[in-house]
């Protein structure tokens, strides 16, 4: 792979990039298209980071060979240590931007499928706090406890006793994709796990045990968002949209 593919993947990004941050600030009659322009914004940005991730994954391997062939020959005393060392953090440095790619692609699509879901989380019937509602593709608990991100920690532990790994978070609290979508996310935070699933499911009990607040996203169309998550507090409410009650917040849409 060239360096020119490279930095033509890189401009591409950067040009969808500007054409997110153009979406404007829902309002009135117009949120169902904003959404609907949100949504095309998010599927073109996780398009442009679907070509860049093998791009970066082969810089990856090229680096992988290059690491092997220098200490060959520094074992054979042709090369000078510190060559070794050069090429190990050319590696480390590759790996950092390849994984950084992938999390941004999960974020993409964990915004994705909340964005998809807007209608359907729309049309569920009112909810009463502590109560659980349960459409398609989604669910919804209302619990009554305050979230903030502060309780991070306490569900990072449970989640590693019980799974032995790390909590996959595909976004926490705002970050820059959230803004350029208009998206308020700050005490927000996404677990990458399937509701389905064994990891998805004790992380509701968990939530729901403590009365937290959570929205549980299934997918709606495979193929098109493969962004299943239990997303953790309010509803993500647009900026233009960001309500000032707690009775507001309840009704937020993603």
């Amino acid at each position: 792979m060239t360096r020119r593919r490279l930095l033509a993947a890189l401009a591409l990004g950067a040009g969808l990039v500007t054409t997110a941050a153009a979406a404007p600030a829902p309002g009135g009659g117009d949120l169902e298209a904003a959404h609907a322009e949100r949504l095309e914004a998010a599927r073109r940005y996780r398009q442009t980071l679907e070509t860049l991730l093998p791009l970066r994954e082969e810089v990856v391997a090229r680096a992988e060979a290059d690491l092997e062939r220098r200490r060959a020959l520094a074992d054979q005393q042709l090369i000078a240590r510190t060559d070794v060392d050069v090429a190990a953090r050319a590696l480390d440095a590759a790996r950092d931007e390849a994984e950084r790619t992938r999390e941004a692609l999960r974020e993409a699509e964990s915004v994705m499928t909340e964005a998809e879901a807007a209608r359907e989380l729309a049309a569920l019937p009112p909810t009463a706090s502590g109560q659980v509602r349960t459409g398609p593709t989604l669910i919804r608990h209302d619990g009554r406890a305050a979230w903030s991100l502060a309780g991070l920690p306490a569900l990072e532990e449970f989640f590693r006793a019980r799974f032995h790994r790390a909590l996959p978070v595909s976004a926490r609290g705002q970050t820059p994709l959230h803004d350029r979508l208009g998206f308020d996310h700050h005490d927000a935070l996404d677990v990458a796990v399937h509701p389905d699933s064994p990891e998805g499911r004790a992380v509701m009990e968990y939530l729901r045990g403590r009365s937290i607040p959570f929205l549980a996203f299934r997918v709606a169309q495979p193929g098109i968002a493969t962004g299943a998550h239990v997303h953790v507090g309010r509803p993500s409410p647009s900026a233009g949209e960001r309500p000032s009650s707690p009775a507001a917040r309840m009704r937020g849409t993603p």
